[in-house]
C-alpha cells in the first residue's frame, strides 16, 4: 500500500477574513489537512503545546504577542510560513529560519510554492547524525541509516531546531543544534564562520565583502569569525 503523508497545518491570524481565505486555498492543496485556526499568537502557543502540527501559516502583527515572538518561543516547533501585509519584517523573519515569507494577499500559486518548501524541509528532516571516522557521517532518514561522505558536504546551515547539511545535489536536515554538529564534524576540515553557518574549508571558491561563495551558493561571514577564517586559509 502506498503511504501518503498528510501535513497538518495550523492557521494563525487575527483577521477572520484572512483565516478563511487561507483555509480555502490551503484546503485545496494536495496532502494538506487544516487542523485548526487561532485568532492570536498566545492561543496558538497554548494549542501547540498540546497538539503539535507540521506547518503554521502565521501572521506577524497581532495583538498581545506577535508572530515573530511566537516563533522565538517555540523551542522545537513546526515549520513556519509567515503570511503578512508588511514587508519590513522580512529580514528579521528569515533570521528565525522560517520556510517562507508571503506578502498578502496570498495567492494559490504563492502558497503552493511555500508549502512545497515546507514539505521539502519536513521530508528531509533527519533524526540522528553520528560520525564513524574522518570520511563519513551516518544520518537517519525515515528509519533508514544512510552514509554521507564528508567530502560531499559544502556547508551546514542552522534552521531553528535542525541543521541543513548542503551538498551539491541536495540538503539533509539533521534534527540537532549547530553547536552539536560543529562538535562532531572534523575541526581540520570545517570551520564556523557565522552563528548560523559552518563551511567546508576546501570547498570555498571566493570570499568577497563578507560573503563566502561555495559552488555559487552564498554564505555570510560574521566579523567575530573573520580573523579565524583568514588564519585557517593562510590569507596574506
Amino acid at each position: 500500500m502506498l503511504y501518503i503523508w498528510i501535513m497538518n497545518v495550523l492557521i494563525v491570524d487575527d483577521n477572520e477574513i484572512a483565516r478563511d481565505a487561507l483555509s480555502q486555498i490551503a484546503g485545496r492543496i494536495k496532502d494538506i489537512s487544516i487542523t485548526g485556526e487561532c485568532a492570536d499568537a498566545l492561543q496558538a502557543y497554548n494549542l501547540l503545546q498540546e497538539k503539535p502540527v507540521d506547518v503554521v501559516l502565521l501572521d506577524i502583527e497581532m495583538p498581545g504577542m506577535t508572530g515573530l515572538e511566537l516563533t522565538r518561543n517555540l523551542e522545537k516547533g513546526p515549520v513556519i510560513i509567515f503570511t503578512t501585509s508588511k514587508r519590513e519584517y522580512a529580514v528579521e523573519a528569515f533570521e528565525l529560519n522560517v520556510a517562507d515569507y508571503i506578502i498578502k494577499p496570498v495567492t494559490p500559486a504563492r502558497l503552493i510554492q511555500a508549502i512545497d518548501k515546507a514539505r521539502d524541509l519536513l521530508e528531509s528532516k533527519e533524526e540522528e547524525m553520528t560520525i564513524s571516522d574522518d570520511e563519513f557521517i551516518f544520518i537517519r532518514d525515515s528509519n533508514i541509516i544512510k552514509r554521507l561522505r564528508l567530502d560531499d558536504i559544502l556547508f551546514a546551515e542552522s534552521m531553528r531546531d535542525y541543521v541543513k547539511l548542503h551538498t551539491a545535489q541536495r540538503f539533509y536536515a539533521i534534527h540537532n543544534t549547530l553547536k552539536a554538529v560543529e562538535e562532531r564534524l572534523p575541526a581540520a576540515r570545517f570551520l564556523r564562520v557565522h552563528r548560523s553557518y559552518i563551511v567546508a574549508i576546501d570547498k570555498i571558491d571566493t570570499i568577497r565583502e563578507g560573503v563566502i561563495v561555495i559552488q555559487e551558493k552564498a554564505v555570510p561571514v560574521a566579523d567575530a569569525y573573520r580573523a579565524a577564517l583568514n588564519k585557517r586559509m593562510n590569507v596574506l
